[in-house]
This record gives structure tokens, sequence and C-alpha cells, in this order.
């Protein structure tokens, strides 16, 4: 979770992405989190079956608590982004109004996994190290405790980059995320089809589809903070 959830979270801040396809990148933002999600889950049976061939209690500490949380959430994200952002059949307005909580959610959810390593790490430390004890600073606990630090400064990077305007990916190679898949620039379709009509009404529906591309352009932008 900690590595691949992150390349997903990052992956539409990257500059040398930002020439792909929104499409494409919806797809690779989704198949590294579907894959993130599948090692979640067989890590959790992993655990459980660790667990019981050793007779050792599940559930019982915060990290495990935190940690089943977490892939809740998880599954439920990956859920709702397929069914709202990947495919074509939510409109625009309802796709608006959940970006920002698809983001906040994503964001909330890679930070609570990286507390989830931490808390297991030192679990691991405190119940492994006996002689010499884990009070004593031994290699092994010196070790895992740089580990900890490195995991909470590339924890700190990438919310970084996920918080920043510079990192955003460009407004004009995005300004069609939130048309639904496979549907035609706002207005290209309905004129070539008016053969007939006067000038007032191809005036109106040149109006109407500059209104349009406008209010897709501010929804787009006001989900310029996602990298989801």
């Amino acid at each position: 979770l900690v590595s691949v959830l992150s390349s997903a979270i990052i992956v539409y801040r990257l500059p040398w992405t930002w020439k792909c396809s929104k499409l494409l990148m919806k797809f690779i933002h989704a198949g590294l989190n579907t894959i993130a999600m599948i090692l979640a889950i067989v890590s959790m049976v992993a655990v459980f079956e660790f667990h019981n061939a050793r007779n050792i209690p599940n559930m019982y500490s915060l990290h495990s608590w935190i940690g089943l949380t977490a892939v809740v959430f998880y599954s439920l994200q990956l859920f709702l982004g397929f069914a709202v952002f990947l495919l074509p059949f939510a409109p625009v307005p309802l796709r608006a109004a959940l970006m920002p909580i698809h983001v906040y959610s994503g964001l909330t959810i890679f930070a609570t996994v990286i507390a989830t390593a931490l808390m297991g790490i030192t679990e691991k430390l405190i119940f492994s190290l006996k002689n010499p004890a884990y009070s004593t600073s031994p290699p092994e606990a010196t070790f895992v405790n740089c580990l900890g630090l490195l995991l909470v400064i590339f924890g700190v990077l990438i919310l970084w980059m996920a918080s920043r305007s510079h990192w955003k990916r460009p407004p004009e190679d995005n300004a069609k995320v939130l048309r639904p898949i496979g549907g035609t620039p706002e207005g290209t379709e309905a004129e070539s089809t008016m053969t007939d009509g006067s000038n007032a009404d191809k005036s109106d529906l040149r109006i109407n589809s500059e209104a349009a591309r406008k209010q897709n352009l501010k929804l787009d932008e006001a989900g310029q903070r996602s990298t989801m």
C-alpha cells in the first residue's frame, strides 16, 4: 500500500505524463489502485492465517484496528472511484461534487497507511527483541527506527507533491476530464446537425456551447486539486 498507493496518488502529478491522454492516465491510476488493493487483501489473509496457526489473538492491537479500517475504506474508495470517475454514466455535477471528497479521502487513507506501518514495525520490534531488548537500542532497533523515519519523510513528500499547485496537470491538457467517456466536444455535434435554422438559432447554439465549455472548465478547475 505504501509504495503502489503512493504511485497511484502522484501519477497525475508527474510532468512526463502530462502529454498522455487523460483517459490513459485514468486507467493507469485505476490499475495501480487495483494492484494495491489485491496486495492488501493477500496481506490481510496472510496475517490472519499466521495468527491462527500460532494461536495469536486477532484484532486486539491499535495497529490491527487502524490497518483494517484503512483497508475497508480503501476498498470503498476504489469502488466509488470506478463507478463515478472511470465509468461514463455519472453526470458531470456528481463528479464535480464528489471530487474534493475523493481527493481528501485518498490522501487520508495514504496517511493512515503510513501510520499503520509505523505502528506495525514498532509492535514487531517490541515483541521480537528480547535479548537484547528493544530499550537497549540494538542494531536491529536502530535499523527499523531509521526505516520508520524514511517512511515519514516519504509520506510527507508524497502529500507535499499532491497538494502543490505547480504540480498540477496543466488545465489545457485537462479540459475534458469531467466529460463522460466517449462524449463529443461541446457544441461540435450539435452544430453539425443543424443544417437548417435561422442565424439567431445558430447564435444561441454557439452561446450555449460556449457557456457549457466555461462551466466544464470551472468544474475542472475545482477538481484540479485532485490526484485521483
